[in-house]
């Protein structure tokens, strides 16, 4: 199982997600987090598109919305990738649209499989910790049932054996929430990765390591 997930995109350490990835090629990129904000969708998916393209990759959209119903035909597209791209947004819309797609079921077995590199940054990465529980301070848990029909799910996919905590100390969370609740899980003693958007968590088969700025 091989796992790159940050804070924000790369974070520092692009050299250990190329060296993860292997040779540049086609990617797929999962931009479903942002499905609760149709007017800024299209712009958030291109904000990927191009960084990946200019690393020399080949991004192409999987959209969840278009399997839901239907793991069979997403674990036929997905295990055609060599790598997975999922990209920052509300984690409860990412985590609704992985159950209606079944992505859920099928991206925990192909990465069994080491079929492909799942790469996640903010609610990519949060996606699979155990639990959501906490993330509801900066991503609204009610955006999920007018974009996704369904209710919000709590718990995430378990393959980290902690909560993520994005974007400490960053300009992109200028209310401090992540580092609000880094501290509610330090004084609760909830084990759990705090990261700066320079820092990533790499799993390399059992290995799990945390890579500083």
């Amino acid at each position: 199982m091989r796992l790159f997930l940050a804070s924000y995109r790369f974070g520092e350490h692009y050299d250990v997600f190329a060296e993860l990835a292997g040779a540049p090629g086609p990617i797929a990129v999962i931009a479903n987090a942002c499905d609760a904000w149709p007017d800024s969708r299209a712009a958030a998916l291109t904000s990927e598109l191009v960084p990946l393209r200019k690393h020399g990759f080949d991004p192409r959209e999987v959209d969840l919305r278009e399997y839901a119903g239907r793991p069979g035909e997403l674990r036929r597209t997905l295990a055609g990738f060599p790598a997975v791209w999922v990209r920052g947004g509300n984690t409860f819309v990412l985590r609704a649209q992985f159950a209606r797609s079944g992505a859920d079921r099928v991206v925990p077995e192909l990465l069994a499989a080491d079929s492909f590199l799942y790469a996640g940054y903010s609610a990519g990465a949060c996606l699979l910790g155990p639990h959501l529980r906490g993330l509801e301070t900066s991503d609204d848990p009610g955006e999920v049932a007018p974009a996704c029909g369904i209710e919000p799910i709590w718990e995430g996919l378990g393959l980290i054996d902690r909560p993520i905590v994005p974007h400490l100390d960053s300009p992109t969370d200028p209310e401090g929430t992540g580092n609000a609740l880094a501290a509610r899980f330090r004084a609760d003693g909830t084990p759990h990765w705090a990261l700066t958007d320079a820092d990533v968590v790499v799993r390399d088969g059992n290995e799990t390591r945390l890579y500083t700025g």
